[in-house]
């Protein structure tokens, strides 16, 4: 029977993250068990980039806005203490991620660049073009393989194993042989993401995203926390829920309805386009149900448009977007607007971690980190 110290489910920034960390100590046995190629989780997907005070583009930004940022995003329902945490820690995780390997865009002065997002009073958020999470993933995942993370590739959870309330291991499924497999461990962390594929079509979730983590822990006994909190991205494509980036916004992309309306003025006229997720989609639906969208029943959507910001812009920052609406819509931003639509994109909440600062949760030897789990930084409405 396959025995390790410790044992991650999961392979995405969260899962990896974690049994790097534990890989580092030197004298651990870690494994990360996925269903998946490692490099093919849902933190690929990402687009964005990641929030934290680092004063590159505006110096006047402070630890104390950022805070208030993310408290007043998630309608004033996240955990204050562990948004003070993560607010503090986040230049220090950044500068450890670009020490790493992570090739975040820079700006004229060679620094790690940043740029405006939906809900921020300052552009904090750090990024690489418009593939973050691709990059952050397979940086990840080299230093995984470099520190000897054993990774038990297209094995599936089913089960936390427990003797008296004590954690034994986990019960999990080999894929490529149908073997159900026991495996011991001292410690696991639950990085399995959200449970956007209860939407089917209407997530950007990859297909894996079924919840499995937090179900074999709320069949354990260990609590969930606001699973009602489910947040839908304002710019989902239209036909296919794919993911079109913050960055469509932050790079100063216009959305407008049927009539060419830049309708956020009548929803978030100081933010307009950067108010948070939350307004945004729900704008969105707003416009639509009240006939001001394109299209009709299923079919209705808006528009991003980005013509405005001319091939050039749209190239460098934002060719990855470009490539998904040909493929996905066929429409080139560069000269047709894209439809879109909200679409289900993030879990806020998850597995109830009680301590914040070490993830653990109420069984005594299993952690939940990542979009699996509920911390609670987002509270309502994650930035």
């Amino acid at each position: 029977m396959l025995s390790f110290d410790v044992l991650v489910i999961g392979s995405g920034g969260a899962g990896m993250r974690a049994a790097l960390a534990a890989a580092q100590t030197g004298d651990l046995r870690v494994a990360l068990m996925t269903k998946i190629f490692p490099t093919r989780s849902a933190t690929g997907m990402a687009q964005g980039g990641i929030n934290g005070v680092m004063q590159h583009a505006d110096p006047g930004d402070t630890l104390e806005k950022h805070i208030f940022d993310t408290v007043k995003g998630s309608d004033f329902l996240g955990d204050q203490d562990a948004i003070e945490f993560f607010c503090r820690n986040m230049p220090a995780v950044i500068n450890e991620l670009d020490y790493l390997g992570v090739p975040f865009s820079r700006d004229a002065r060679g620094r790690i660049a940043q740029r405006n997002f939906g809900g921020q009073s300052s552009p904090r958020t750090c990024y690489s073009a418009d593939k973050t999470g691709h990059v952050i993933l397979h940086t990840m995942y080299a230093q995984c393989l470099k520190h000897g993370v054993q990774i038990l590739q297209e094995w599936q959870l089913l089960d936390l194993v427990t003797d008296n309330g004590r954690l034994c291991g986990v019960v999990a499924w080999e894929i490529k042989t149908g073997r159900i497999m026991p495996v011991a461990a001292k410690a696991v962390v639950i990085a399995t993401g959200g449970v956007g594929r209860i939407y089917w079509l209407r997530t950007t979730n990859p297909f894996i995203s079924t919840g499995d983590g937090m179900a074999c822990c709320f069949r354990a006994g260990i609590p969930l926390k606001d699973p009602e909190m489910v947040q839908f991205h304002p710019t989902g494509l239209a036909g296919t829920g794919i993911l079109m980036s913050e960055a469509v916004r932050g790079e100063g992309g216009y959305l407008v309805n049927r009539q060419g309306e830049r309708f956020m003025q009548r929803y978030a006229p100081e933010k307009m386009e950067l108010a948070t997720r939350d307004v945004v989609a729900k704008a969105i639906e707003t416009e639509i149900r009240e006939g001001r969208g394109c299209g009709e029943g299923a079919n209705a959507h808006i528009l991003a448009d980005l013509r405005h910001l001319g091939v050039e812009t749209i190239t460098e920052k934002l060719h990855g977007i470009r490539d998904l609406a040909i493929a996905f819509e066929g429409a080139d931003p560069v000269v047709d607007p894209i439809p879109i639509r909200p679409t289900c994109h993030y879990s806020m909440g998850g597995i109830d971690v009680i301590d914040h600062r070490t993830c653990r949760t109420a069984l005594d030897g299993v952690y939940a980190a990542g979009e699996a789990a509920c911390v609670s930084i987002h509270g309502a409405n994650r930035l």
